[in-house]
């Protein structure tokens, strides 16, 4: 029976690989991307969008990339650089992001962090496909403030560590906005009200190529000016704080990686290109550390 089991397993994994469509990527020819459709929301239909290297690995780790807010993944020279090494390169678009935004939807719209662990499923699912068993992901801001929770509510055999860069795992807001209105906000049974982010396009100058930064987007995808929230969205983002900072339990090894220093201001200056123009540096500091619980042990799986 157990051999039974075993075909069957096998057969429908092989099914389910060729099954897949896989089309080149925006990045090029080096990278190729899947859609996976996810369950219908609040929005109506949502979609994850996978995207992979097509470049040789010779070892057996993958790389799983999640992206910020207002972001998408297209720093190719990453995953170029991490297949160089010899691994293989995943990352995924969430569900209303780059690829994975459909007509009608309100760009990032989010009402609960959990929305997305149907989406990091999906890209562990379809590595495992690929024949990973051994995974590391790695994600930018907001999508630091997602994997840790991710990894602090499932226990996921593949995943063996977490890279953090600038996590997002506290407002950066100030003492009235923090303590009182976001927790007020969070609590309103409305969740379509917009508030505004302001209209400083400083961060983006620091980045982009055409003003003072390093990097080429798609600004149809990443903003220069970033869109309203919601009312929603703040609720489900103060929620994900309030629990990474009391009941975080990451099981597996962290790098946590941040700036050394925040910057202020609504003004491009040189600063931003050598400071986090987003957050505070002392709270990724801070809290970052409670991620582990004391009992975690810093030894890799496997």
């Amino acid at each position: 029976m157990k051999c039974i089991f075993v075909f069957f397993f096998v057969v429908t994994s092989v099914l389910l690989t060729s099954a897949r469509s896989w089309q080149t990527d925006i990045l090029g020819d080096s990278y190729e991307h899947t859609v996976v459709e996810m369950s219908d929301d609040y929005s109506g239909e949502v979609v994850a969008s996978i995207v992979r290297h097509r470049g040789v690995a010779t070892k057996d780790v993958a790389m799983l990339y999640v992206h910020g807010y207002n972001d998408y993944f297209f720093q190719s020279q990453l995953g170029d650089s991490v297949v160089a090494h010899g691994y293989g390169f995943y990352a995924v678009d969430l569900r209303k992001y780059g690829r994975s935004l459909r007509e009608g939807q309100r760009p990032f719209e989010l009402r609960n962090i959990r929305e997305y662990y149907e989406d990091l499923d999906s890209a562990i699912s379809v590595m495992r496909e690929d024949g990973w068993t051994k995974v590391v992901m790695a994600a930018h801001s907001t999508g630091g403030l997602i994997t840790s929770c991710y990894l602090s509510e499932r226990n996921i055999p593949q995943v063996r560590a977490l890279v953090l860069n600038s996590p997002f795992l506290d407002m950066n807001l100030g003492g009235f906005m923090e303590k009182v209105a976001v927790p007020v906000v969070s609590v309103l049974p409305f969740k379509n009200i917009s508030i505004s982010q302001g209209d400083s396009n400083a961060y983006a100058q620091s980045l982009l190529k055409r003003y003072h930064g390093e990097w080429d987007y798609d600004t149809n995808w990443k903003y220069e000016i970033s869109p309203d929230v919601t009312s929603g969205w703040i609720s489900a983002i103060h929620k994900a704080h309030r629990f990474i900072h009391k009941k975080a339990d990451v099981k597996v090894p962290i790098l946590l990686m941040h700036s050394d220093n925040s910057v202020s201001g609504s003004c491009w200056s040189e600063a931003f290109n050598h400071g986090d123009a987003v957050l505070d540096v002392d709270d990724i500091s801070k809290y970052g550390k409670r991620l582990l619980m004391p009992e975690a042990k810093m030894k890799p799986r496997g």
